[in-house]
């Protein structure tokens, strides 16, 4: 198979879908890979690297897209990237559709096969293509909050740790899924006072389990989160319903309870927020303030560090992305149940029910395409 890896041109986005190390593996087994020029330079890996994996250079994104049969990224294309997909194109990233309508209709029309890593589901309900990102922007969640905690930075100007003598923050994390894990177990780590929301009572007594001594967990409720949130510093979103829009767990009013200077950091917001006042940042810009609470909301929080991201992303991926290069895209979905539930849009048709629901489109059961 032809398989391309163009350069993601998403704002201070500076992963890249394969470490030259993928690359190997997959021109080992005899497909032609083409990498546009400094596509891994953000990540540390040259064109040097990628040749000597057995890839070849392309200079433009065109040339990319324009040879490839399987194109693998990290982030979903944007508005630019939306001409260059081609019918009966497979393109293997991050897409997030429920979140973004105009790119759910762009690939309907463009008529390629969009295959998500979000969606990708082993039989015991986990996502193996989410969980790496989900682990950084867990972790990349208290280090950011931490930040913004600080008064040049419009918070409270508190210490998420304390110091002998003076209490340490209190953070609040919704949901207890791998992004708040994390989130608690660094939150702890740093010495902050946690509590972890979740709606799985199982899920709790595991984590009550795990979870250093000072993470308590509660059973979330909109009268808990409604009197949490009046007395905690730092606030993670973290809650997912895996290829649909995050509920809004946070509401508009709740803001005026808070107190000035409370961070809300939305690991959610590449789902459409779990926080009402949620609306999508960049690393140049991160956040914004309502009613004197600060608000991160970067969709694409491992694209800060992303050395760390891009090698655990591919350690995730490449194992599908074998699969797919050597059986082709039908044979592979059809041979493998996680494979065909990452199938998203296929020829114009909508084949995941979370996307259909989102925007009141028609739905296709997947068997149809297979």
């Amino acid at each position: 198979m032809i398989i391309g890896v163009p350069k993601e041109i998403k704002s201070n986005e500076n992963r890249v879908a394969l470490t030259p190390a993928g690359a190997l593996e997959l021109s080992k087994r005899g497909h032609v890979l083409y990498i546009q020029s400094t596509a891994g330079e953000g990540s540390g890996f040259t064109d040097q690297m990628y040749k000597d994996a057995g890839a070849s250079i392309l200079n433009t994104i065109e040339e990319v897209y324009g040879i490839a049969e399987m194109i693998i990224k990290v982030k979903e294309p944007i508005a630019s990237e939306y001409p260059l997909v081609k019918e009966n194109q497979l393109i293997f990233t991050y897409f997030h559709f429920a979140s973004y309508e105009p790119l759910t209709k762009a690939m309907i029309d463009s008529g390629a096969v969009c295959l998500a890593y979000e969606t990708v589901e082993l039989a015991d309900r986990s996502l193996p293509l989410l969980v790496p990102m989900s682990e950084v922007a867990g972790r990349m969640a208290i280090q950011e909050g931490a930040k913004f905690l600080e008064k040049p930075q419009k918070g409270k100007g508190i210490l998420l740790g304390g110091v002998p003598g003076v209490p340490p923050a209190k953070v609040l994390v919704l949901g207890g899924g791998i992004v708040g894990t994390q989130s608690a177990k660094m939150a702890a780590g740093m010495g902050a006072q946690v509590i972890l929301l979740d709606v799985s009572l199982p899920r709790l007594r595991y984590l009550a389990d795990v979870l250093p001594p000072n993470v308590t967990t509660m059973y979330s409720n909109e009268l808990t989160i409604r009197e949490l949130v009046k007395t905690h510093d730092l606030i993670v979103g973290a809650v997912l319903i895996p290829g649909a829009k995050a509920p809004s767990l946070v509401t508009r009013d709740m803001l005026k309870t808070m107190q000035a200077g409370t961070v809300l950091v939305d690991v959610a917001i590449d789902q459409g927020g779990c926080m009402e006042t949620s609306k999508p940042t960049t690393h140049d810009d991160p956040i914004y303030i309502i009613d004197d609470v600060v608000h991160y909301c970067v969709a694409n929080m491992p694209g800060a560090v992303p050395f760390t991201s891009t090698l655990a992303l591919t350690n995730a991926t490449l194992p599908f992305a074998i699969q797919l290069a050597d059986k082709g895209w039908k044979t592979a979905c059809k041979d493998s149940k996680p494979l065909s539930s990452g199938l998203n849009v296929v020829h114009g048709k909508v084949v995941y029910k979370g996307v259909a629901e989102a925007f009141g489109l028609p739905y296709v059961d997947v068997s149809q395409v297979l």
